[in-house]
């Protein structure tokens, strides 16, 4: 059977999730595999593009570097970039089975989509010299916080995935920073708590929390300013970028600008014409910083949201900036009813209508999820 027709019968997302699956099906196959030094990350916002700047510092380095993130917009490849591009669809293939080789029937049963496109990134990336490897909910029962780690990296912590992770802010935090072994590098925090989740944890224990500004000169801080305003990076990239620098110094490696000239990541803030702007946030940490980029500049903004976001709060905080709301139609059973979203709209004192083409003369940001991005992108090409 091919990767593709596996993974088609695996649904994406699940209502509860059985913590223990993925640890007993890596304890099975654990002998078997080559793991490389392994750089983890774990937070709310900025995983991705965080990730991708490491991943792109290192090949500049001369490492074999692959970098695992989720979801993807458009293809399944790009969630396992290896050396600076998507992986191949051969390679793809040779990996899925060889993974079905060393798995039982009930791990290939009972594998989540995540879990087993991480065993299989894990098999790609066999002879990297480095996986910056991105969780995908939470931290502590992540499927990528199987593995040992040699490094944390801990981007902006805030509310989301209540239902999993928690609904406030410290119990979040908790379930996200207990993924950290030894040595963690953490970003600058919206939430006080989030730092006091740390300094508790490091009690007592072998967990070291660190702050990226403890790596950060003025050359470097220079630097990732000279870089964003060529690369046209807003101020929360301009952040990540920074964390990452933090990152690649504690790596052993001395900081230079050719480093850090390549791609970032699809879906961040990302230009793709004059007026749209794209970006793959769905929640109020993103929303802010958001708004704080293009503050006084006026879009219209093309959104849905998933039912278990607080769209009502994103809206609100988007609102300074939004010109009209464009909802786009979105093919996905967790979208939020047109009723729910157009009464948060309103709410909100803001016009809104239906999406159905950009226009040459006025700005717009597609905002909401990777479904949304990719509904937009279905449309536009």
């Amino acid at each position: 059977m091919t990767l593709h027709d596996f993974l088609n019968d695996k649904p994406l997302y699940y209502t509860e999730i059985d913590y223990t699956r993925m640890p007993r099906a890596y304890a099975s196959i654990k002998d078997k595999l080559h793991i490389p030094p392994i750089i983890h990350l774990v937070g709310t916002n900025g995983k991705g593009s965080t990730g991708r700047f490491i991943a792109n510092a290192l090949v500049a380095l001369g490492k074999n570097v692959g970098h695992y993130t989720s979801p993807h917009i458009k293809k399944f490849n790009e969630r396992i970039w290896l050396n600076g591009e998507n992986v191949k669809n051969a390679i793809l293939q040779e990996a899925h089975e060889r993974l079905q080789e060393l798995l039982s029937d009930e791990f290939l049963k009972t594998l989540s989509y995540f879990e087993y496109t991480t065993f299989l990134a894990i098999l790609v990336y066999k002879d990297c010299d480095y996986i910056v490897l991105e969780a995908g909910l939470g931290g502590e029962y992540d499927a990528t916080n199987a593995f040992d780690k040699i490094l944390s990296v801990i981007t902006p912590i805030g509310i989301d995935h209540e239902d999993f992770l928690g609904k406030s802010i410290e119990d979040i935090s908790l379930t996200k920073l207990r993924s950290v072994s030894s040595k963690a590098i953490m970003a600058k925090q919206g939430f006080e708590e989030v730092l006091e989740v740390a300094v508790s944890l490091a009690k007592g224990s072998d967990k070291e929390f660190i702050s990226y500004t403890s790596y950060l000169n003025e050359k470097m801080v220079k630097m990732a300013e000279d870089i964003s305003c060529e690369q046209e990076h807003p101020h929360y990239l301009q952040e990540n970028l920074l964390l990452s620098m933090a990152v690649i110094k504690e790596l052993g490696y001395e900081i230079k600008k050719n480093l850090f000239n390549s791609q970032r990541l699809e879906g961040r803030m990302q230009r793709i014409k004059a007026n749209i702007w794209l970006d793959v946030g769905h929640n109020s940490l993103a929303a802010e910083a958001i708004a704080h980029s293009f503050a006084p500049k006026s879009v219209n903004l093309v959104y849905n949201s998933y039912k278990d976001k607080n769209y009502l709060s994103i809206l609100s905080l988007l609102a300074p900036i939004i010109k009209q709301v464009e909802i786009i139609e979105v093919d996905d059973d967790r979208i939020v009813p047109r009723g729910d979203l157009v009464a948060a709209i309103i709410e909100n004192g803001l016009k809104y209508k239906t999406f159905t083409k950009v226009l040459d003369d006025e700005n717009y940001l597609v905002f909401g999820s990777f479904s949304v991005v990719e509904a937009f992108k279905a449309l536009s090409d």
